[in-house]
C-alpha cells in the first residue's frame, strides 16, 4: 500500500466516526417485571434517533438462541449470562453501546462479566432496577408471578429462587418512584460518564 492511499484511510470519515464512538456495556438487573427492559429499549430508542451504534440483548429474546438447552438451575442461569455477558463485550468492544435488561440474579454471574469487561478495556456499568417485589408483582407483565404462586411454576426469581443484589451498581433506579422519563435521563447520563471516563 503506498503512503497516499494509507494516508487517505486514516483521514476516513468512516475511520474518524469509529474512534468518536466508544463502546460500553450497561447491564440492567432487577427481579422480573421490574422495567429493566422498558428502560433499555427506550434508551435504545433515544441513542439510535441519535446516530449511535446500539445493541440490546434482553434476554427473553437472546436466551431461546444463545443458551437453548438450558434450564433454569443456579448453574444454567450463571452460564446463560457468562454467554450474554460475552456477546455483549465483544459487541462493545467494536464501538457498540450494548444494553442488557437480564435479571442475572447472581451477584458472582454479574461479577464475571464485570471482571471480562475490566479486563478487556471496555466500559461496563451496572444498573440495579430496584422495583420492589410488591410493585412488580403488580404488574406481572408475563404472567409469571401468578403462576408461581399458584404453582404452576418453580423456580421464579423473588418468589422461591434468591435474587442477589447488587453490592456497588453504578446506578439504581427504582421505577415504582421514578418515571420512563427520568430513568432513561439517568441511565443516559452514565453511559456518557463511563464512555468518557476511558477516553
Amino acid at each position: 500500500m503506498n503512503a497516499s492511499v494509507e494516508a487517505a484511510s486514516v483521514e476516513s470519515p468512516v475511520l474518524r466516526q469509529a474512534q468518536d464512538n466508544a463502546g460500553a456495556t450497561l447491564w440492567f438487573t432487577g427481579l422480573p417485571s421490574a422495567g429493566k427492559s422498558t428502560i433499555a429499549h427506550a434508551l435504545a430508542d433515544r441513542l439510535s434517533a441519535d446516530g449511535h451504534r446500539v445493541q440490546v440483548l434482553d434476554g427473553d429474546e437472546v436466551r431461546p438462541h444463545l443458551s437453548q438447552g438450558l434450564g433454569f438451575s443456579r448453574e444454567d442461569r450463571d452460564i446463560n449470562v457468562r454467554r450474554i455477558g460475552w456477546v455483549a463485550r465483544m459487541l462493545a468492544s467494536h464501538g457498540v453501546i450494548v444494553l442488557v435488561p437480564v435479571i442475572a440474579p447472581y451477584a458472582a454471574a454479574r461479577d464475571a462479566v464485570r471482571d471480562d469487561h475490566v479486563a478487556a478495556g471496555v466500559p461496563f456499568a451496572e444498573i440495579y432496577v430496584s422495583t420492589s417485589l410488591e410493585v412488580a408483582e403488580s404488574r406481572d407483565v408475563k404472567g409469571l408471578y401468578a403462576k408461581a404462586r399458584n404453582g404452576e411454576l418453580s423456580g421464579m426469581t423473588g418468589v422461591d429462587d434468591p435474587y442477589e443484589r447488587p453490592a456497588r451498581p453504578e446506578l439504581v433506579i427504582d421505577t415504582g418512584r421514578v418515571d420512563l422519563a427520568a430513568g432513561v435521563d439517568q441511565a443516559g447520563s452514565l453511559l456518557l460518564a463511563i464512555t468518557q471516563k476511558e477516553r
